[in-house]
């Protein structure tokens, strides 16, 4: 696909080399009620795509309650701004809240907005403001869109503070894989910024202004995907950080500190995620930003996803739940009834409790119930005394049998101890580079119960068909036998349990050099030898990947390993 976007047609091509995301200005407003836009007269154009200046038409002198084609009821301007003005309006058809841009027909831009919100309209995606009617008529251009009033803006949302780690995964998470779909289609943004990136009730992410604003505004670029990936990577600065990745302040974020370059946000603000900390500079490096572990540039929104879905997955936190206040007996007041009531404070008299039994029928009862109790006594006495009796002898005679055996038998079987892992290393001996993702090796033997180390994606469970396998390989410090090794996985997974031979000097590098010994499959594994097996290096052999349900890729999983003897 030509990297050059279709999203604004038949605009000008502008100078410049920098990114658009440096720019300060505001989007158009595209839906959110109760977030207003917040534009200025003019755009202070620091990207790729500069603005081209303002056609010599005026904007239409409209009001409330004009209506467009009988139908859209204009009810409150949001947006005045280079010729055109954006307003909240009723679709009296549908009686729903919508948005309209209104332009004047012979307006410069005129043009490139209807081809613009047609384009966009055809994408359909769910995850954008979706463009619902585009019209010439009357010497206006008018494009409709959806209104979201349960939608909060990226603004609202980072001005009491950062982002939660989970929610600012799910936004980069939905923003990149939104916008890698529309650049598949022909469709770039080039105004992505936190006025046009919302929250639903729901909490789902979307996207407004598609195309539109950046026709609006007269913006273009001779590298869209590029200016788009940037400007998910300043979202997730500015989610982890509440600064926004410039100089300047804008979107009611500060910017960073004068002279000092892009720094990366866990250098800006403490606790934050190291691996979103290096998403983001790794999407932020085409602005001369420098990743911290060396990983190549995203340039894409598809690349950017990808990197996404390398990344181990952040769960959501756990639901906090407030403990119910102890019980508390509620006293009733007894009702009178027709009983003379009682003066306040006075003491109430206790009643008399009946009488025992005093006639010649409740004598006999009593005598009855003594002797049932004194007869199940004696009969429970006689019981236990013949258990024990018979306890004893059976435990004269186990001891004697438990002697013979014991002399029979001999010595004990040794007891299974856990083996410690010295070092763990990657084994990709059929790939192409030698390498599995090394990065998080370390964690298949850590102590924390939700890491994990995964291999790269694949197209099937059989590695795409590039190969038999990949494994991870195990130091156990010097040879000693092992007895079994329990592997946890996430999914499903077929594995095989190979060992060196015990007189190997140091670790071998081909797979033919690993005997199998072992092998099974599900997410839960113990791999005992057939035979008595004693090496210092044991492999643990991919063979089968299941499909990972958060990213849809069939990837392997490793959460922990342990070797016993």
């Amino acid at each position: 696909m030509a990297e050059r976007s279709t999203a604004a047609v038949d605009v000008a091509d502008n100078s410049g080399d920098e990114p658009l995301t440096a720019q300060a200005d505001q989007s158009t407003a595209d839906g959110v009620a109760k977030n207003r836009e917040r534009d200025t007269d003019t755009d202070e154009a620091q990207g790729s795509g500069g603005t081209e200046g303002p056609g010599k038409a005026s904007p239409p002198e409209l009001h409330s309650g004009h209506k467009l084609a009988r139908r859209y009821r204009l009810e409150e301007c949001v947006t005045r701004l280079d010729g055109f003005s954006s307003w909240r309006a009723v679709d009296e058809k549908l009686r729903r809240a919508v948005g309209v841009h209104i332009l004047p027909a012979d307006h410069t831009r005129a043009r490139s907005v209807l081809a613009a919100a047609r384009s966009s309209a055809l994408l359909g995606d769910p995850r954008f403001v979706q463009v619902l009617d585009a019209v010439e008529e009357n010497d206006l251009v008018y494009v409709v869109h959806e209104w979201l009033p349960d939608a909060t803006e990226l603004t609202t949302l980072l001005a009491p503070g950062p982002l939660e780690v989970y929610e600012a995964y799910q936004m980069v998470t939905q923003v990149s894989a939104a916008m890698a779909a529309a650049h598949r289609e022909g469709l770039a943004h080039l105004r992505l910024n936190p006025n046009a990136v919302l929250r639903t009730s729901s909490g789902q992410w979307r996207i407004r202004g598609l195309a539109v604003n950046a026709a609006l505004r007269g913006i273009s670029s001779d590298t869209p995907q590029r200016t788009d990936t940037e400007a998910i990577g300043a979202l997730l600065y500015a989610a982890l950080t509440q600064r926004w990745p410039y100089e300047s302040d804008a979107y009611g974020l500060s910017g960073l500190p004068k002279d000092v370059g892009l720094i990366a946000p866990d250098q800006v603000r403490a606790g934050v995620h190291r691996g979103l900390s290096e998403l983001t500079m790794r999407a932020l490096a085409n602005n001369g930003a420098t990743a911290s572990r060396h990983e190549s540039a995203c340039t894409t929104p598809e690349e950017l996803v990808k990197a996404v879905g390398e990344m181990p997955r952040i769960r959501p936190p756990e639901p906090s739940f407030t403990a119910p206040p102890d019980y508390q007996r509620t006293t009733y007041q007894q009702g009178t009834y027709g009983r003379q009531s009682q003066h306040p404070g006075a003491t109430q008299p206790v009643p008399t409790p009946p009488a025992p039994l005093q006639s010649r029928t409740g004598k006999a009862l009593k005598w009855a119930v003594s002797a049932l109790l004194i007869a199940a006594l004696g009969l429970g006495s006689w019981q236990l005394a013949d258990a024990l009796m018979d306890q004893g002898g059976k435990s004269e005679d186990t001891n004697q049998t438990q002697t013979t055996e014991d002399d029979d038998k001999g010595q004990a079987k040794p007891v299974s101890k856990p083996i410690a892992i010295q070092g763990v290393r990657d084994f990709d001996p059929l790939g192409s580079d030698g390498s599995e993702n090394p990065r998080d090796i370390d964690k298949i033997y850590d102590t924390a119960p939700d890491t994990y180390w995964q291999t790269s994606f694949y197209t099937s469970s059989d590695f795409g068909r590039l190969k038999s396998g990949v494994g991870v390989i195990l130091d156990l410090g010097k040879v000693q036998q092992v007895g079994k090794v329990t592997i946890t996985f996430v999914g499903d997974t077929s594995v095989e349990l190979r060992a060196a031979s015990g007189d190997t000097g140091s670790e071998p590098t081909t797979l033919e050099s690993y005997a199998k010994v072992a092998e099974g499959s599900g997410s839960s594994v113990t791999l005992k030898p057939g035979q008595t097996t004693k090496t210092r290096y044991l492999l643990v052999w991919l063979t089968d990947l299941p499909r990972q349900a958060d990213d849809g890729q069939f990837r392997g999983r490793i959460m922990d390993v342990k070797v016993n003897s």
